[in-house]
């Protein structure tokens, strides 16, 4: 048998109950988009810098909160929140507006932490100062965007920073006790199975927590234009529940499961479609789990 810590177990641990993500915008750029690093972004990256369901960045942050809590709706009433900042950069620009915007987040009622994504290209001496300053102030969690080790890979997606630059993050970031959260993409160009699962294992011993996550094909993106010309093709339902079954029986069980799978905005998506479904994904590969012995931690 083979147990798992899902962040609802890891969140009733530390919070002493179920909590919800708010998502929401700090109104930050990417260095790989203005042309610090790069241009255009990540190839498989939205317009919206992967955060395509956040609230408005012309809200203040507390009508931002306000209208995520109305979008999450009753299931979230009584409960506690985590402040999620996903797209783009979330330490990258005017440092000085951004703590103020993450402290007005960690200031408003029911909310218990804040998670902000990030390039670990982006946290120079400066960048670490605030993240820091607050971690001292509530629960921090920090995601980086890492999606591969292969260095291939990495170019051919435009990720524009070496794999070093990821183990300098996770490192900094352990020296301040703050949890590190770390992306990966299953099914990205030229990749095969074992890749991916190399990517899962060098993870698993750098990292706190995990966020799995399928290639999703977006409309407006570099990726659905190679995808047009036929030079790559997308993973099978099948594929996927295979590769993340896998995946979370190599990962230590201390290491936090963010996310088993994703769903990008239905609106955009091109391929794989059957991936619209995230309910039916999820009860696929809760069976899949199951016929493997493959159970979460209870508490």
């Amino acid at each position: 048998m083979k147990r798992y810590l899902s962040a609802n177990c890891y969140c009733r641990r530390i919070f002493g109950t179920k909590v919800y993500k708010l998502a929401l915008s700090a109104a930050t750029s990417c260095p790989n988009r203005d042309g610090t690093v790069g241009y255009g972004g990540c190839t498989f990256c939205s317009a919206g810098g992967s955060g395509d369901f956040a609230t408005s960045n012309n809200l203040c942050v507390a009508e931002q909160i306000e209208q995520a809590k109305h979008i999450l709706g009753s299931k979230g009433d009584g409960l506690k929140y985590i402040a999620y900042f996903q797209s783009f950069t979330g330490t990258y620009g005017d440092l000085d507006r951004l703590e103020r915007i993450y402290c007005e987040a960690a200031d408003e009622p029911d909310i218990v932490g804040l998670s902000i994504a990030t390039r670990p290209d982006c946290l120079a001496p400066d960048a670490l100062a605030m993240l820091r300053r607050l971690s001292e102030r509530t629960t921090l969690w920090v995601e980086l965007g890492l999606q591969t080790i292969h260095p291939i890979t990495a170019e051919r997606i435009n990720r524009c920073y070496p794999l070093s630059v990821y183990e300098k993050a996770v490192a900094d970031l352990a020296e301040m006790n703050i949890h590190r959260i770390t992306h990966v993409i299953f099914g990205l160009p030229g990749e095969s199975f074992d890749d991916m699962l190399k990517t899962v294992e060098f993870v698993g011993n750098r990292t706190d927590g995990i966020k799995l996550q399928l290639l999703h094909v977006l409309r407006g993106t570099k990726l659905a234009e190679e995808y047009r010309c036929g030079s790559f093709d997308v993973l099978s339902k099948e594929e996927y529940l295979t590769l993340v079954a896998d995946a979370v029986e190599i990962l230590p069980e201390s290491v936090v499961i963010h996310r088993l799978t994703g769903d990008g905005a239905k609106r955009d998506l091109i391929a794989p479609i059957w991936s619209a479904d995230k309910k039916r994904v999820l009860a696929d590969l809760n069976a899949v789990f199951r016929g493997r012995g493959i159970l979460p931690f209870e508490k």
